[in-house]
Formats: structure tokens, sequence, C-alpha cells
């Protein structure tokens, strides 16, 4: 099944981005005639007709829409941008894939990077979600700073850290929850960054005996609440 994406207000517009149409018409050789699914990644999938193939601006006609109910684990995880854009990039790409609600890049004092293109990443994103026909796609929030993150509401809030080895394990929580996980930079999370979380009420959390890479720990939380909620 080749899916497309298309913003729910622009569906009924009939007309592809540029981007999407350039992918339709001239990577997969679509033609007039030819039918394919548009996505707007809010659980809408529709079925649709190729009236006009043209590689800048596609035109096609709805056949049909379906709503779909969205699965997605109530997880949000905050974690801080890594080093290498490539590794924050593929901590994305397999986040989307096995499932989350939301994902916010996090400032911490340790983090060695401060700058992500968003712009970039929501493109990375709805790739991820396209090839593994995710209907419902997750939330890319701005960059925040870790000050700000601890600020906000869940049901469940908790941050994996390093500097204690007798805290409950991820799985031990309840995973069907709205829950905010914090995920440090490979630095760690600062001594005063996790006295301050835990001010506002955020629980200690264990993701196991090793030490994992940033990029791993947020795939590793995902896999988690995949797992409960399967």
């Amino acid at each position: 099944m080749q899916l497309f994406f298309a913003l729910k207000s622009d569906v009924q517009q009939g007309v592809l981005s540029t981007e999407e149409s350039q992918h339709c018409v001239k990577v997969l050789r679509k033609k007039e005639g030819d039918q394919v699914h548009v996505i707007d990644g809010e659980g809408g999938r529709y079925l649709v007709e190729i009236t006009k193939a043209n590689s800048k601006k596609c035109q096609y006609q709805l056949i049909s829409k379906e709503e779909t109910e969205c699965t997605l684990p109530n997880l949000h995880v905050a974690i801080a941008p890594t080093r290498h854009l490539s590794r924050f990039e593929f901590f994305l790409e397999k986040a989307c894939e096995l499932g989350i609600k939301e994902i916010t890049p996090m400032l911490t004092h340790n983090c060695e990077r401060k700058h992500l293109n968003v712009e970039k990443l929501t493109k990375k994103m709805i790739a991820a979600c396209k090839q593994s026909y995710t209907l419902h796609f997750p939330v890319i929030n701005p960059v925040t700073s870790f000050s700000d993150l601890v600020k906000q509401k869940a049901d469940q809030k908790l941050v994996a850290h390093c500097h204690s080895h007798t805290t409950p394990h991820l799985a031990s929580f309840e995973h069907d929850r709205q829950t905010l996980l914090l995920i440090g930079p490979e630095g760690d999370f600062s001594n005063a960054e996790v006295e301050l979380a835990v001010k506002q009420n955020f629980e200690a959390v264990s993701l196991g005996p090793k030490r994992l890479r940033t990029e791993t720990a947020g795939m590793f939380a995902c896999a988690v609440f995949n797992l409960a909620s399967a």
C-alpha cells in the first residue's frame, strides 16, 4: 500500500504537496487512474484516484474515507539532543515506528547540541510514519529547556538518570496513564536537575543495569510502553 501525506485541511482540495507529488509521480511513476491512499496524520485514511499526474502538483479525486482509532501508547518522551544529529534522527525514526504520542527535544546542563531544525525533524517523522503505516503522527515540540519541562503536568512524571542504582525499573510503572519521561544527555542530568525534578514530583526510574546511549534509552522506553499496551 502506497501512502501519501496531506494535512486534513488540504485533503478536500485534492492536491498533493510538491514534495509528495514528486515522490508519487516521478519516483513511484503513478499515473492518471491509479488509486493510492492519502493519510492526514490524525487517523484519517483516504482512498483517492489520480486525475492529473503532475510531478509538481499531483491532483486526485476522493473515493472513500476511513477514520481509525488512535492506539499509540500515552507516552511523552523529553530527550536531550545528541551531539551527532544522525543519532537523534535515528531515535525519532524508530520512536515513530514503535509508536509514541509526543516528543520534546530537551536542553539540559550537559547537553552538547543546543539547536535543532524542527521542520527537518518533522519531515523525518512523516517519512517514518508512512513507512510503518502509522496513521496517528506523534507531536514534535520545539526545543524546550529542562526547567520548563519539569513544570509540565502529567498523570505520571518520570526521570531516568544514573545517580542511583536502586530505582524501580520502567517496566514496573503503569503504562496506561499519561506519562512524561525525561531522558538526559550522554553526560547525564546534573545533581541540581535531578533535585529539581524530584521537587516537581518526578519519580526516578531505571532503564536497566546497562548504561545506555541517549537514543537507545529513548527507543527502549518506547519499546517498553508498546509491549505493555500490546
